[in-house]
């Protein structure tokens, strides 16, 4: 009788179970990122009297893979917001948000003097945006994969990009000659 057997790991631990994008590699490139841009000249002199308003675009994922950019975005908004230097406004919920302020101002339902007003919603001074991109070469015995992650830190009045960096990593894979 064969049973499969679960176990803990640690979650910053190196996986290696496969050549395709993973933990590790969402660990190493989000840490990368923000760690330059926290030290950049460009960065470090906007912080340094207030906490600007930032919103992170979606990461475009022109790679062949199915890759949760959303969950790189998200680690790096975390360690963002956690680093005190940024303030954030989530972009994905205004739907959502017109939605409520609707609701609590025109429905009759929300007693006005407790209620939300629309208008008041905090314009966002910077935008990060990137891409995720990678070449796969392969033969009969090897694989190797190059991933690039791009991110941009651009002033929305401007437009004027302050920042910009980008991360790389290569993994290679050889199958054995006899078995698998």
């Amino acid at each position: 009788v064969t049973t499969s057997k679960v176990t803990y790991e640690d979650p910053k631990g190196v996986e290696t179970l496969t050549i395709d994008f993973g933990s590790t590699d969402l660990q190493l490139i989000a840490g990368k990122m923000v760690d330059s841009l926290l030290v950049s000249p460009s960065v470090v002199q906007v912080t340094s009297d207030h906490q600007p308003f930032i919103f992170v675009d979606k990461i475009k994922n022109k790679t062949l893979e199915h890759i949760d950019t959303e969950s790189i975005t998200d680690t790096i908004k975390t360690r963002l917001l956690n680093s005190g230097k940024f303030r954030f406004v989530d972009m994905t919920k205004v739907d959502t948000v017109r939605k409520q302020l609707e609701f609590q101002t025109e429905s009759g339902l929300v007693d006005p003097s407790t209620a939300a007003s629309i208008g008041k919603l905090i314009g966002a001074e910077y935008m990060l945006y990137g891409n995720f991109s990678s070449i796969v070469k392969r033969t009969q015995m090897h694989k190797d994969v190059y991933y690039k992650f791009t991110l941009n830190l651009m002033h929305l009045e401007r437009g004027e990009i302050i920042w910009a960096d980008e991360k790389e990593i290569r993994k290679t894979r050889e199958r054995p000659l006899f078995g698998q």
